[in-house]
């Protein structure tokens, strides 16, 4: 299927001399890059969850609020 894109002049530049640099076209580029961050996006196992209210303090070490009351503070 044929689609047309509209990107600034640097972010084409850029592309093209990449691709060229790859020994492929920008096509291709493009589709790689699409397919690439497609994967990414639906392979939630990827991602890091973090279980909230979380603070990490400077030491590395993390501070679980989980059960602080912050209207209790706030009011």
């Amino acid at each position: 299927m044929r689609t047309t894109i509209d990107m600034p002049d640097a972010l084409f530049r850029k592309t093209k001399a990449v691709a060229a640099l790859r020994g492929s076209s920008m096509k291709d580029l493009i589709i790689h890059a699409i397919e690439r961050e497609l994967a990414n996006a639906s392979s939630p196992a990827k991602r890091k969850r973090v279980k909230l209210p979380l603070i990490q303090s400077w030491s590395g070490r993390k501070l679980d609020m989980t059960g602080f009351d912050f209207d209790e503070l706030l009011g």
